[in-house]
């Protein structure tokens, strides 16, 4: 597959290739030199948790998640 590279400096991967490998917006690469003109595109792993705010909130048990009160940490005393 060929892309071009944008008035910007820009390689956008084409359709095919991101549909069939899953590349959604926001996904990271680190590109690595192989050899002299060579490169190879590595696809980043994603933030741990991606999905869970989505896969939590699509509970079909309305209600069933709350929000947690949250606490201060400042009246924690360091330990002498």
């Amino acid at each position: 597959m060929k892309s071009t590279v944008s008035s910007k400096g820009r390689i956008v991967p084409p359709a095919e290739l991101r549909r069939r490998n899953g590349v959604q917006p926001g996904r990271t690469f680190e590109i690595e030199r192989t050899d002299r003109g060579e490169s190879r595109v590595v696809r980043g792993e994603p933030p741990k948790n991606t999905g869970l705010v989505d896969a939590l909130l699509a509970c079909p048990e309305k209600g069933w998640f709350r929000p947690i009160p949250s606490e201060s940490t400042r009246s924690i005393e360091p330990p002498s």
